[in-house]
């Protein structure tokens, strides 16, 4: 039978005979079957429903890593990934044909000849044992079961035993057949079919029992395959019954004798081999990462908080959710698996993943925001831990980024950055000179052990730090006293604005409540109060390295749909929150606490001296100590890479981790940056005007 245009009145009355044959099959009433057949084709056609040209099929996303081939984890509802028809084996093809359809490429939709087989074959043994619904019509059927676009009520009604749902599917076969070629069919078939085990189209299905792609197919392995989606849930050989699944294989084998495809010694020594199977299953969700991998787990996690927030892939969560569970996108991360792997080799150093104190660390590119690594000493997972131990060892929270119950940690003296550029914003250079005295009290209205008479006053943390200083200095050293004299020449407002300008998020209600309804009077901010974490830090001193240019934190490089196209959701988010000199001139006096030295040479002492001779390059960054040593803080950046680290006990802020930590830490961040930077080139910061160094001036803005 040729494929050209049949006449409206034959297409009718073929559809009706067909339909009554195919009902009489299961045992239906032939008149009742003939009279519903004939009132329902008789109608006009009605449109081809869109579902049926282009399947809404559910589709797995993969998550890699930077290098575009390490999988991370995948996300699905299904286990699905469309693959093109030059992708599959030729003997798969044969084989379901073979299988399902021997006429597939006679008909055009549905098969008198098989109908008429199947009736006799049925009517003789007295039960349905062959079935007459085409390629087509079984692509049909399985579009119309699985859309969600449709209710229950629809999608049940697809399945159903019943002359309407024979009849609508003949209706729709012939219709389809007028606008897609046979091999679009048999591509969208071979995509949406269910192969048992969880796997969904045979891309999935070839990897679940076989551990290849289909294109990698053998004979044996692709008559299994084809014989499975007859009755997939029973004949599945890794979870229902291998020798059912022997016996389908067997039948396909007969099918391609039959039609000529296949010698018969040839399909006798396959149906004596034993089934071969190499099972494995893909990923599913964050806690799947690669056995060895389960430091990635936390990037992971993060990775869909950061989805969850694109209202790009829908209007709310639960939406967003779905988006990425049915898309079929290809996510190419920024994690980078050496620099992760090292990361975490430097955080374990420090402390072990049973120990009570964190390290949460986090490494970001300037310039883009993609984060590299993401690590802390715990192990992710769900599991229990042992009694009284929230955090450690498993935990799923987010100790890096934040979010849900983290807040973050403070990070001390590292807020003093924000103070300086608030400053140097204002108009003030860097040479700024104050007499800084061992204590200060301000006119910030406080309550507490900071209180002197109601007004805070901070004292420096030993006597060598008082005297006049300027900003490179007063950083280098990190001399209490001079930047809450510079907190008040500035404004603590523009202080706090400045922190948030360059990324850092108030996620502690206190905080939150201080920066909007208190801002003038945080003085203390500068020492670094307010919670936040090791990605919010690292990306503010990105920005530094950026000269100016700041960018939200990003665990992506590139995203692609289903259909290969790029989505814009995954470019980086940037822009100039800082003027350019004002940012060169931070970058310069940043470079004192570690052991560099500024453009200008003025740089005296810092607080982590030795990261400059470990690095072997230009380096800035800064230290922080909080209250009695509750945590300890070290930023570090180049040009290319910005790192920072806090130490704490994520479980209890008060439970100090000490001063003698910072030493190993910095020293921790040092390798980090090292290893990361192995390949690249030395690269030194820009110096800042002479103008932004020595010169007081009016307001300097890049926004």
């Amino acid at each position: 039978m040729t494929r050209a245009f049949l006449p409206k009145v034959f297409t009718v009355l073929l559809a009706g005979t067909l339909a009554g044959l195919v009902l009489a099959a299961a045992a239906l009433p032939a008149a009742l079957v003939f009279g519903i057949g004939f009132s329902a084709l008789a109608a006009p056609y009605a449109e081809l429903p869109n579902t049926l040209r282009t399947p809404p099929t559910a589709q797995r996303t993969n998550l890699y890593a930077n290098d575009g081939t390490t999988l991370i984890t995948s996300f699905y509802q299904e286990d699905r990934v469309d693959v093109p028809l030059g992708e599959v084996a030729p003997v798969l093809r044969q084989a379901i044909i073979a299988a399902e359809d021997a006429r597939f490429y006679q008909h055009s939709g549905v098969d008198l000849r098989g109908i008429a087989r199947a009736f006799t074959a049925n009517r003789r043994d007295g039960a349905t044992r062959q079935g007459a619904s085409t390629l087509t019509m079984q692509y049909v059927r399985n579009v119309l079961s699985t859309d969600p676009r449709l209710s229950e009520a629809q999608r049940a009604a697809a399945t159903e035993v019943s002359t309407a749902r024979k009849l609508q599917e003949i209706r729709y076969a012939l219709a389809l057949e007028r606008e897609l070629s046979k091999d679009q069919i048999l591509t969208r078939y071979l995509n949406i079919a269910y192969f048992g085990a969880g796997a969904y189209g045979i891309a999935a299905a070839s990897k679940r029992y076989f551990s290849s792609s289909p294109a990698e197919l053998t004979l044996d392995e692709a008559a299994l395959l084809a014989g499975l989606v007859r009755s997939p849930h029973t004949d599945d050989p890794i979870n229902g019954d291998a020798d059912s699944a022997l016996a389908r294989r067997g039948y396909v084998l007969d099918r391609m004798v039959e039609a000529g495809q296949l010698a018969p010694d040839l399909a006798a020594r396959v149906k004596a081999e034993p089934l071969n199977l190499r099972p494995s299953e893909t990923p599913n969700d964050c806690t799947a990462v690669p056995e060895g991998h389960n430091d990635w787990g936390f990037f992971c996690d993060w990775f869909t908080r950061w989805w969850n927030d694109q209202a790009a892939f829908g209007g709310s969560v639960d939406e967003r959710q779905r988006t990425l569970r049915r898309g079929g996108f290809t996510v190419v991360s920024s994690l980078d698996p050496g620099v992760q792997r090292a990361t975490t080799e430097q955080v374990r150093r420090i402390y072990s993943a049973e120990d009570r104190f964190a390290m949460p660390t986090a490494v970001v590119q300037p310039g883009t925001g993609r984060v590299l690594a993401m690590s802390v000493n715990r192990v992710y997972s769900v599991a229990a831990n042992p009694p009284g131990q929230q955090n450690h060892p498993n935990t799923v929270n987010q100790l890096v980024a934040g979010g849900g119950t983290i807040v973050g940690y403070q990070a001390g003296s590292t807020f003093k950055l924000f103070t300086m550029l608030a400053a140097l914003e204002a108009g003030m250079p860097l040479n700024t000179v104050f007499d800084a005295p061992r204590r200060i009290v301000t006119g910030f209205r406080v309550s507490g052990e900071a209180s002197c008479g109601g007004y805070w006053c901070p004292q420096n943390a030993n006597s060598l730090t008082t005297g006049e200083q300027d900003m490179w200095t007063a950083f280098g050293r990190s001399v209490n006293t001079y930047f809450a004299w510079l907190t008040e020449r500035v404004g603590a407002d523009r202080v706090v604005e400045m922190a948030e300008r360059l990324g850092i998020v108030l996620r502690a209600e206190e905080d939150a409540q201080l920066a909007r309804h208190g801002a003038r009077e945080w003085g203390p901010f500068t020492l670094g109060v307010a919670a936040t974490t090791p990605l919010d830090l690292a990306g503010a001193y990105a920005t530094l390295a950026a000269e100016g240019t700041w960018c939200a934190p990003t665990p992506i490089s590139s995203i692609t749909d289903a259909a290969g196209r790029r989505v814009l959701a995954g470019q980086p988010d940037c822009r100039q929150v800082l003027d350019v000199d004002v940012a060169r001139a931070g970058a310069d006096a940043a470079r004192c606490p570690v052991g560099d030295q500024s453009m200008y040479h003025a740089c005296a002492g810092g607080t982590a001296t030795r990261l400059r001779s470990q690095l072997g390059r230009p380096v800035g960054g800064k230290t922080g100590s909080s209250e009695r040593y509750a945590t300890e803080t070290v930023v570090a950046f180049t040009p290319q890479l910005a790192v920072a680290a806090i130490a704490t006990n994520p479980d209890n802020p008060r439970d100090g981790v000490g001063r003698t930590v910072q030493s190993g830490m910095v020293e921790s961040v040092g390798e980090i940056l090292a290893f990361a930077l192995r390949d690249q080139p030395v690269r030194d910061f820009v110096p800042p005007s002479e103008r932004t160094a020595w010169q007081a001036t009016g307001q300097r803005t890049g926004e």
